[in-house]
């Protein structure tokens, strides 16, 4: 049996700081937890419209700065919000913080019809493109990233998207060939994109069914382009009841079952005193491993 890669989320919203850094360095002891994330939204998108809700990448850099073990990521980083060459510069440096650990998770951004997502992109001055204009992006965005991480000579690149002229990544990451790439989504288009180019693929929880259904799609656009579907680990976001862990549990045991080796659990806040040990004990430990 495969091993089943267990992480946690750390939603940096409606939170301090330093709640988020106590929950990591906890889990950076316990070897059950073996990733951690945060997600990458400007402004909340549940509770306070108007409460605290910290930069992603900056926040994961003092976190990977301040832990020895876990790998790290973020769930996932919005395209839309960054041109890729300066988001390739910025994941290298966190790579090298971290001393190789990145994970690095990105997709084409918040859903147009999410009214609390959307408004973020007209509060920072960002254009809110459409799907396709998104998912065309996405796809030339990990070709160009992967680039400056790996090529040792300046380059061009004349996309329909994307243009640069002399880019060059300097410096590279830590890892070889590169960080890990993980792509976010359920949509076919995104879809195509995954099978193209992820390591890792992450739906975001919801229904079991619908992820295998998913699953299923992704198998069949690597076989179109002749790519082995077992490549590419499968990871999904649950969410983690503390009162009902049982449901919980079932929803683990039902993905695993489903072929998801990569599980994340999104922690809600406020966090419990001690909720790392927590997780290993009562979520994963229970489980065969």
């Amino acid at each position: 049996m495969s091993h089943t890669r267990f992480g946690i989320m750390t939603a940096p919203m409606q939170v301090d700081y330093h709640d988020v850094l106590r929950v990591w360095r906890e889990a950076d002891e316990i070897p059950e937890i073996e990733h951690a994330w945060l997600f990458d939204h400007l402004m909340p998108i549940g509770g306070d419209p108007n409460g605290p809700a910290y930069e992603g990448w900056t926040m994961l850099s003092a976190l990977a700065a301040l832990t020895r073990r876990l790998r790290l990521g973020l769930l996932v980083t919005s395209n839309r919000f960054r041109p890729p060459a300066v988001l390739a510069k910025i994941a290298a440096t966190v790579d090298v913080v971290s001393g190789g650990r990145l994970d690095f998770g990105i997709g084409v951004g918040s859903r147009p019809g999410h009214p609390l997502a959307r408004r973020e992109y007209e509060a920072h001055g960002l254009p809110f493109h459409d799907s396709a204009h998104a998912v065309g992006s996405l796809a030339e965005a990990c070709v160009v990233i992967r680039r400056l991480w790996t090529e040792q000579e300046p380059f061009d690149f004349a996309g329909t998207h994307v243009q640069l002229t002399g880019a060059y990544g300097n410096p590279k990451p830590v890892q070889r060939p590169h960080p890990p790439i993980l792509i976010g989504g359920r949509s076919a288009p995104t879809l195509r994109v995954v099978a193209e180019h992820a390591d890792l693929w992450n739906i975001p929880g919801g229904d079991i069914d619908d992820a295998v259904r998913r699953s299923t799609l992704l198998d069949r656009y690597c076989a179109e382009i002749g790519r082995d579907p077992a490549s590419i680990t499968r990871s999904i976001h649950l969410p983690v009841s503390y009162d009902r862990p049982g449901v919980t549990r079932d929803a683990i045991d039902q993905a695993v079952d489903a072929g998801f080796e990569h599980i994340v659990l999104g922690l809600p806040a406020p966090y419990p005193a001690g909720v790392a040990r927590w997780v290993s004990d009562e979520l994963i430990s229970p489980r065969p491993r």
